[in-house]
């Protein structure tokens, strides 16, 4: 196949690749322990704090974080990273009085490494295992990129009832790959070109990935930030290849149209418009004329990995949504 033949600099050029999340380490926080549960467990890392994790239908065990108390908020991160992705925005929000909630997908960071699993359907059920342990209800579900899909798919299935707002972030939403119904997509030979360099050197392709389009970091003038990248790659290093390849798939492929339509409550869509990994033109604007209460807010040079690099700006307008 042509595609295969395209070269790891090739295909990380001009936009090509979408996914995705990062998050800057503010501090070290304890996660709340295990909830009184059999299908919970703890289990103490470094310095003493506890891990979370909880055991789906399926055996997998899905790590989380759960810190303070109030309206919760449940973020969802991007392929192929964890929930150390938020730490800006987990960090912010705890201090402003709310109980922040954040999941390792299956497969990535602290989860299991299955071998299954890695689609929309799954990744949503799992959100809604870790929500119904922790009973969470009136909570703002954010999510960036891949975790906007998966916040989406779970509002639209699992949400009645527990969902009082919804943040998708630089999202895949609505559809990202090149179909006839939606010409404007990405065409194939993308998403093939980065499963080859995920199979023949994943540690080079992640590095090149958070030093160049991901954070716009490759435009001219750009004040590049090694603690940034080198986080994202360590997040992206921590998580099972099954699962990061297999994902590709997820994020690329899955049409979230009628999760769209089907949503009814107030939808905050955040686009920065120099978005290289998801192109703004193809998301943001057809995602909220799909929403029924959808509001969207660019950001003019912003961009995949914006909430990372201007949370000064990004959590703020957040907050506002929120209490709005």
């Amino acid at each position: 196949m042509e595609a295969l033949k395209m070269s790891r600099r090739e295909v990380l050029s001009g936009g090509a690749y979408m996914a995705i999340g990062a998050g800057l380490p503010l501090g070290a926080m304890a996660a709340a322990g295990g909830r009184d549960n059999p299908h919970s467990q703890s289990m103490e890392g470094q310095g003493g704090e506890t891990m979370s994790k909880i055991t789906v239908k399926d055996g997998t065990q899905i790590y989380y974080k759960d810190w303070g108390s109030g309206q919760p908020i449940v973020f969802h991160h991007g392929w192929p990273l964890s929930a150390d992705d938020w730490d800006a925005q987990m960090l912010y929000f705890v201090e402003k009085g709310y109980r922040v909630v954040a999941h390792d997908r299956r497969g990535h960071g602290r989860s299991s490494q299955v071998s299954g699993g890695h689609d929309m359907d799954h990744y949503a059920a799992d959100a809604a295992a870790v929500v119904e342990h922790l009973d969470l209800r009136n909570a703002i579900h954010i999510g960036h990129s891949t975790g906007g899909g998966e916040a989406t798919h779970y509002v639209a299935r699992f949400g009645k009832g527990r969902v009082a707002k919804l943040v998708l972030i630089d999202a895949v939403t609505p559809l990202v790959l090149k179909t006839p119904a939606n010409p404007g997509g990405l065409p194939m030979e993308v998403f093939d070109g980065l499963r080859q360099g995920l199979a023949a050197n994943r540690a080079q392709l992640y590095l090149d990935f958070a030093s160049g389009p991901f954070y716009s970091f490759n435009r001219p003038g750009a004040k590049v930030s090694q603690g940034v990248i080198q986080n994202w790659w360590r997040q992206a290093m921590m998580g099972g290849a099954k699962a990061q390849y297999d994902g590709i798939k997820a994020f690329s492929e899955t049409d979230f149209t009628e999760d769209l339509k089907s949503i009814d409550v107030p939808t905050l869509v955040m686009h920065g418009d120099d978005d290289q990994i998801v192109p703004i033109a193809d998301s943001a604007p057809l995602a909220v004329k799909l929403l029924k209460k959808g509001t969207l807010k660019v950001y003019k040079g912003y961009p995949h990995g914006m909430a990372t690099i201007h949370p000064d700006v990004i959590n703020p307008d957040i907050l506002a949504f929120i209490k709005s």
